[in-house]
């Protein structure tokens, strides 16, 4: 006896095995897709604060760095106006019988280089300025026993040294003491040279130099004269604007 073969049920029937309930729209709701987008554009713009306030703050800093390079050459420089002698200096001086400060060059004053090693004579003696050699005289030491070259030395004047001559032998010589008491000054004062000069002017036994500045004093200048003008001379005029390169002084 043959078996009977069910009807089969029509393929595109599938009601009865469809899940119930309405279709599926897939992906997230309205209202979560807007909170994630707020979300994301929030973000983003606290990224672009962020790099806003970045670069702000990078360009503050380069100029902040750009003005204190600048102030910070401008100080190396710029160097402090020459300051008037003290009274107590002028006192003496005039007391000694020494000159005022002299200013022996009028104008433009020449500043060129010679030739290393090369010679120069000067109209004035002392000189204060004029053509030098390229490379100034070495601080320390700051006594020199014998003469020093001339055309160093007013290099170092350019650099806003003083230097303190005097007569070392002959008539009108300074004194032993004086020298001492010029040694001492010179040794506990920076950009300062001490050396005998061996073309004073007749009548002068010392004289205190700085750039295109001379003030000369007798022989019979006392210690304590010859003390207080040195320290007056030093207070105006080292490591001063008055010199073209003062900045390029030693403890300038």
């Amino acid at each position: 006896m043959t078996k009977k073969r069910k009807p089969r049920r029509p393929t595109g029937d599938r009601s009865s095995s469809s899940p119930t309930g309405p279709p599926r729209t897939g992906g997230a709701s309205p209202e979560r897709r807007e909170r994630k987008e707020q979300a994301r554009q929030a973000r983003e713009a606290a990224r672009k604060r962020a790099q806003r306030t970045a670069r702000i703050r990078r360009a503050a800093t380069f100029a902040i760095i750009a003005v204190v390079g600048v102030l910070i050459i401008q100080l190396f420089q710029r160097a402090a106006n020459p300051r008037p002698i003290p009274p107590a200096a002028l006192e003496a001086a005039k007391a000694a019988g020494c000159s005022t400060i002299q200013t022996p060059e009028q104008g433009q004053v020449d500043r060129s280089h010679l030739d290393p090693g090369a010679s120069y004579t000067y109209s004035q003696h002392p000189a204060t300025s004029g053509p030098h050699d390229p490379s100034p005289l070495g601080i320390p030491p700051r006594v020199y026993p014998a003469p020093i070259p001339e055309t160093k030395a007013v290099h170092n004047l350019e650099h806003g040294a003083v230097i303190i001559y005097y007569r070392a032998s002959g008539d009108g010589a300074l004194s032993q003491v004086k020298i001492d008491r010029m040694t001492t000054i010179a040794n506990t004062s920076h950009n300062t040279i001490l050396a005998p000069y061996d073309q004073l002017p007749d009548g002068t036994a010392l004289a205190f130099a700085a750039w295109n500045k001379l003030q000369t004093c007798p022989t019979t200048v006392s210690g304590p004269q010859a003390t207080t003008i040195a320290k007056g001379f030093l207070y105006a005029y080292l490591c001063t604007g008055n010199a073209p390169e003062s900045q390029n002084g030693e403890g300038c």
